[in-house]
């Protein structure tokens, strides 16, 4: 049995390409880039190959506006909290409810332990952002509005570009937290005002354990991590060559691949939605199905529980995800779909199946064969199924809410 992996918004697998580029920096070109002779000098240029790449995949203006971190969450954690630092006498932040715990608990830590202020916005029904809410909640305590370019879970992409416009005018930094775009949506940050954004190298088919966090030069930083005068004194410690190089690798073939992400990649995503929407009832795809990550596919199965059909798809050697990776040891619903309002007989049984440029059509073939079968065996085991059925016209259907 062939396995398949539909989740690669949890972690993507690491590209072959990568991986050559990565094994020279573990036993030949093992040198500390800060030494002065050839050994450190070597890596240290391989180190300024691989900041270029990623500067290019993020349309970024120069290549020290890149700074390299452990991964998105540190890359976030420093944003917000460098903002609150640098920016005098504003002691408030600005999030969406439905950001990554990376984000949110952070705030939630903020606002209960230092006095921040914490301003959530909410969102519709199809995971929009409540633009007016937004704008009321700018003003002269904003230290930093962060909100996410895309959505982990539904993919709904957030008009990041016209956020950070609104930010400036409160006199505010903007930072997204890009950890699912990058890669995946076409980037030019010269061309917006966005002051920080983080990304993560295993969403890009980078390995895990490295990211990096874009600083707008001319925007303050506070370091989150002190010690010695790697990157530029704004992130200590001994680079991660290995990790750095294969990041860089990665954010090349990324741009290589950004045209198959945008119809390839979305036309496969596409037919499994259209597909499992045909063959099964009482289902809806959640978020914005008009502005929405290229790969990401959502969908709500009534009555049942997702961690069910996680485990019988499982069986079958497909790999998906019911919430983020993060949180998915929880029974409760996914918070963003909690905030989004989808009806709890619904939100327990959402699956996110998430895709690469390494799927095929025989992927989503798969998956079709087997869901209609495992949806109608957890359907007969359920007490509310038979009692709670409608037509599917009936059903909640976002698009409309």
């Amino acid at each position: 049995m062939r396995p398949v992996y539909l989740d690669n918004n949890a972690t993507t697998r690491v590209d072959p390409e990568v991986v050559a580029a990565m094994l020279p920096f573990f036993t030949e070109q093992f040198g500390n880039a800060s030494s002065m002779h050839a050994f450190g000098s070597e890596v240290g240029g391989a180190l300024k190959v691989a900041r270029r790449q990623l500067q290019d995949l993020l349309g970024a203006e120069f290549d020290h506006e890149i700074i390299y971190t452990s991964g998105g969450t540190e890359s976030d954690n420093t944003a917000i909290l460098s903002a609150l630092e640098t920016q005098g006498g504003r002691n408030e932040v600005i999030t969406s409810v439905v950001e990554h715990p990376a984000v949110l608990s952070l705030c939630d830590y903020l606002e209960k332990h230092r006095g921040v202020v914490v301003h959530r916005i909410p969102v519709d029904s199809r995971g929009r952002l409540d633009i007016d809410a937004y704008r009321a909640a700018l003003g002269p305590k904003t230290a930093i509005a962060s909100i996410m370019w895309a959505n982990n879970e539904t993919g709904t992409v957030f008009p990041v570009e016209k956020l950070a416009e609104l930010a400036h005018g409160a006199g505010a930094l903007f930072h997204t937290d890009a950890v699912q775009a990058v890669g995946k949506l076409p980037i030019d940050l010269k061309s917006t005002e966005i002051d920080m954004l983080s990304l993560s190298g295993h969403k890009l088919h980078g390995p895990k354990g490295i990211g990096a966090l874009y600083v707008r030069k001319g925007v303050r930083l506070r370091p989150l991590i002190r010690g010695g005068h790697q990157e530029r004194g704004r992130r200590a410690g001994t680079e991660n060559a290995p990790a750095i190089i294969g990041l860089g690798k990665a954010a090349e073939l990324a741009k290589l691949h950004m045209a198959e992400e945008q119809s390839r990649v979305k036309a496969l995503r596409d037919r499994l939605e259209s597909g499992l929407l045909q063959r099964i009832g009482n289902s809806f795809v959640t978020g914005d199905t008009d502005h929405r990550l290229p790969n990401t596919a959502n969908v709500a199965f009534e009555f049942i529980e997702g961690e069910a059909i996680l485990l019988l798809l499982n069986k079958q050697g497909i790999a998906a995800s019911s919430g983020s990776a993060c949180t998915s040891g929880s029974l409760e619903p996914s918070h963003v779909l909690r905030a989004m309002k989808v009806p709890y007989t619904a939100a327990h049984g959402a699956i996110r199946f998430s895709f690469s440029r390494e799927n095929g059509e025989e992927d989503v073939d798969r998956v079709l064969e087997v869901m209609p079968g495992i949806i109608e065996k957890l359907r007969a085991l359920s007490p509310f199924w038979k009692a709670n059925r409608a037509p599917a016209a009936e059903t909640f259907n976002p698009t409309y809410a």
